[in-house]
């Protein structure tokens, strides 16, 4: 017997190896050929917006929030009895028609005119701090200062609760959904969760960022591409388009020497931190529903969005812009524009 040839058992072996072998090969081929295929995808991946790449972020459809406890914020934000002269509501400045703002240059209350421009109370929730110098974190802080404010609501709170307390309503109220009834910190408690309600969602660019490319015209389009390309993402991005930086006024060009007067409101941040590279800085503001809110800037001093836009241009980026770029850009952010409860504002 040769002892090199193979029996019968060794090349049933050496044949299946082979024929696994061979399988293997034609699974590849078939593999890369398959690839090699366009992909026939839906209609609305073709034209879906990768909103999770962009520098904007869509607001939330809806937010969880204790239905109770908004309720009860709403009848207090509105209530003129938390004011010294119970005359002045969180309402009167922030009213819910005019995009959450005054729309006056500067912010009015009690007896006096204060020197600086009303934020929207609009989505200020989504702000990483709040007021133009950002001088609080919460929500809550901020209401506390406000109510005792001279130059805004200018009461106490022992006078505030003493006047609460006189209402059945409000007593029945707090009892029902605070553990410790009608506080100071309660008050607080329930504006805020109201404020956190007032958030403005399902605006045109929010649609478009979730994938309804219809949603903006192509006017629009080239104003949010002019947006990005010229550098005004750069401080106006993430959920607000803006509310989540500070930065100096006026980086290309002194805009506070060339205005004149300057006031202790333009200091900004500074009047917080006493720190000398604060001067003239401020917490960039959020951009949803801007078309809604003039005048614009901490002073009021911007009309409309036309002029908003080019002082920007010129001592933010440094980079002017022509008419027509202007006009597109504000075009864009009339998409901003979103809906308060259901219905657009």
């Amino acid at each position: 017997m040769d002892l090199f040839s193979p029996s019968l058992h060794v090349k049933r072996r050496i044949y299946l190896i082979v024929l696994v072998v061979l399988a293997c090969l034609v699974a590849l081929v078939w593999q890369q050929f398959q690839t090699s295929q366009p992909l026939t995808r839906p209609k609305v991946e073709q034209v879906e917006v990768k909103w999770a790449n962009e520098p904007i972020q869509p607001i939330p459809l809806t937010i969880d929030l204790d239905r109770d406890q908004v309720a009860l914020g709403k009848q207090l934000f509105e209530d003129v009895r938390l004011s010294k002269n119970n005359q002045i509501s969180c309402l009167s400045c922030h009213s819910y028609s005019t995009g959450g703002t005054d729309r006056a240059m500067h912010e009015t209350g009690g007896e006096k005119f204060g020197a600086i421009n009303t934020l929207s109370v609009f989505n200020s929730s989504f702000n990483f701090r709040l007021n133009w110098s950002g001088k609080f974190e919460q929500l809550a802080q901020q209401i506390d200062s406000l109510l005792q404010n001279p130059k805004v609501m200018g009461s106490n709170w022992q006078d505030i609760i003493v006047k609460l307390r006189s209402s059945s309503q409000y007593r029945q109220a707090f009892a029902r959904i605070y553990p410790d009834g009608l506080t100071p910190f309660n008050v607080k408690d329930a504006i805020a969760t109201f404020e956190q309600s007032l958030y403005t969602p399902n605006s045109r660019f929010d649609q478009f960022l979730r994938g309804n490319a219809q949603a903006l015209t192509a006017a629009e389009k080239e104003g949010y591409r002019i947006f990005k390309d010229y550098g005004c993402v750069s401080c106006h991005q993430g959920i607000n388009v803006g509310g989540n930086m500070f930065q100096r006024f006026g980086v290309m060009g002194d805009y506070l020497a060339n205005r004149g007067h300057v006031t202790k409101a333009d200091l900004g941040r500074f009047n917080v931190t006493h720190n000398p590279a604060d001067r003239y800085v401020f917490r960039v503001p959020s951009l949803r529903n801007v078309a809604l809110t003039p005048p614009y800037f901490h002073d009021g001093s911007a009309q409309n969005l036309e002029q908003a836009i080019a002082v920007m241009a010129k001592y933010q980026l440094g980079r002017p812009l022509s008419k027509q770029q202007t006009d597109l850009i504000t075009q864009f952010l009339g998409t901003l524009t979103g809906e308060y409860q259901g219905k657009p504002l």
